[in-house]
């Protein structure tokens, strides 16, 4: 048994090395005939990283990760609007206090990093950190779960980690850096923003250079910001699928086998350790996410 579950793990740390992308060698698409029999580790894995996609005259969409991070966002909406709407000047309930101690906690990190004037601030910072908490959260369900419900109404490929899919988080980050530029030449007017990028930081003798430094410094900001999110997620949920090829996805009555049952019982443990220590992840990912969005806008409200 260990020399089966050995031959299934070392082609998988090979795989790892190999898939140049996420799109499962098999195809693409979303509904379709599911696989029945057992999946060897390297399918079991390029099935997972597979999207649910269609074709739209804008590209292929991932649907699932559409999907997910819409989900979210409306539980977000309406949990916040359901504890707003019932808030009361009176003793508050548990889960009253716990969204007022988020708030608060977020508009602690906005007065403390940013100093210019705007209303927008505190909410879209709010909006962040909570969206992409609940977008990585997601890495923490099961990895067969959501797959495996797909799969019994037809759905052939599903990833539910929103934030594991570069076109979500480089959506989020582009958003945020079009913000930077509208409260840039806002603040700083069209001549004023286009004198920073070519007169700073060594004067106008190193105009070519200036310019050069600080266009290099703009396109890193969305950049950085939508690669260190999907990256580390991108990381978390291989991890998962690693631990979770000792039993590879094989269902509960599988898991039932007396044989597969010391497998099934390190899959658990090791999952569980690594959820504890995703968990961090997870939140500390949503926060610099938050924290270099507040940065960046109040950069750009500054006027030199």
């Amino acid at each position: 048994m260990r020399r089966s579950f050995i031959n299934k793990l070392l082609p998988t740390l090979i795989a790892l090395f190999s898939i140049g992308n996420v799109s499962a060698a098999e195809g693409v698409g979303c509904f379709g005939p599911t696989k029945e029999k057992e999946f060897s580790a390297n399918e079991y894995i390029s099935h997972h990283l597979s999207h649910c996609t269609v074709d739209s005259p804008l590209g292929i969409i991932h649907i699932d990760s559409v999907f997910y991070a819409v989900f979210m966002a409306v539980l977000f909406l309406f949990v916040f609007y359901r504890f707003a709407k019932k808030a009361s000047s009176g003793i508050p309930s548990k889960g009253q206090s716990f969204i007022e101690m988020i708030i608060e906690f977020v508009d602690e990190q906005v007065k403390d990093t940013y100093h210019g004037s705007s209303k927008l601030i505190a909410p879209l910072s709010l909006t962040i950190f909570v969206w992409v908490f609940l977008m990585n959260f997601m890495d923490l369900l099961p990895v067969d779960m959501l797959p495996k419900a797909g799969e019994m109404m037809g759905i052939k490929y599903m990833r539910v980690v929103p934030s594991a899919d570069l076109n979500v988080t480089f959506g989020l980050s582009v958003t945020v850096f079009l913000l930077i530029l509208y409260y840039s030449v806002k603040i700083k007017g069209v001549a004023g923003f286009a004198k920073e990028l070519a007169f700073q930081p060594f004067g106008k003798a190193m105009l070519p250079f200036n310019l050069l430094l600080k266009v290099i410094e703009e396109i890193a900001k969305p950049i950085s910001l939508g690669l260190r999110l999907f990256g580390n997620l991108y990381a978390g949920e291989l991890i998962f699928m690693i631990i979770a090829i000792f039993t590879a996805g094989g269902g509960v009555m599988y898991l039932l086998d007396l044989g597969v049952l010391p497998l099934a019982i390190g899959q658990f443990i090791l999952g569980l350790i690594w959820a504890l220590f995703h968990l961090i992840i997870i939140l500390l990912q949503a926060f610099i996410f938050m924290m270099l969005t507040i940065v960046y806008l109040s950069m750009a409200h500054e006027d030199h």
